[in-house]
């Protein structure tokens, strides 16, 4: 009887480690972010507003858990998700916390900056729409990201250039801006703009994460 009780307590233990790797804020930050591809530490350091030090200690703790690896390609080490199965979990624990967390829901509430802004999507609608022309999808990640993996029909204008690039898109259509998934805010910033200059905007929730898991469903 205590030996069975010593193998159950083990099992708990092994499965309890990747319940503490998702505890810490920026673990989940940098697994969004290598949800987009594959990135340097310094790449994720960045992106994430942390110390390339502290990064590549919260990166050993996930590579402890058997949830990233590293691929050197010249000089740079490159850290990727193991599969996609770790990009799926990352999205069903955010939309667990967003379906129970009141305090959560009223923080995402204050992400848009009209009450319209902030759109849910209607997949088949959008992708009719999109594949019509009636809409513009408009991914505004870095254009690395952008060619890893994107939404049907979207087009590429990182957010950095998009001032200078106003010109490529129509004023006679509605633009369904994204990024890298509901607590990223370039695709905030960039209907700001768009709106300011007179562009008809709005902004898509979904990344690419959450729009692989729904396309299971």
């Amino acid at each position: 009887m205590k030996s069975a009780r010593k193998i159950k307590d083990l099992l708990y233990e092994q499965v309890a480690r990747i319940g503490k790797v998702f505890s810490s804020p920026k673990r989940l930050e940098l697994i969004e972010l290598l949800c987009q591809g594959e990135k340097t530490v310094e790449t994720l350091a960045k992106e994430a507003s942390i110390s390339v030090k502290l990064t590549s200690a919260h990166l050993r703790e996930l590579r402890m858990a058997q949830l990233v690896e590293t691929e050197r390609q010249g000089k740079n080490i490159y850290y990727r998700l193991v599969n996609k199965s770790v990009a799926d979990l990352w999205v069903q624990i955010h939309t667990l916390a967003e379906e129970r967390l009141i305090e959560l829901q009223m923080s995402l509430q204050k992400i848009a900056t009209q009450p319209n802004d902030l759109v849910h999507s209607d997949r088949d609608s959008l992708m009719k729409a999109a594949r019509k022309g009636e809409v513009v999808v408009l991914d505004v990640r870095p254009s690395e990201e952008y060619l890893n993996a994107h939404l049907p029909f979207a087009r590429s204008i990182p957010l950095e250039e998009l001032r200078q690039r106003l010109g490529e898109l129509p004023k006679d259509r509605a633009i369904v801006a994204y990024c890298r998934g509901p607590y990223c805010l370039l695709a905030v910033d960039a209907v700001a703009l768009l709106q300011q200059e007179g562009y008809s905007a709005v902004h898509l929730r979904e990344g690419v994460a959450e729009w692989a898991v729904t396309d299971k469903r």
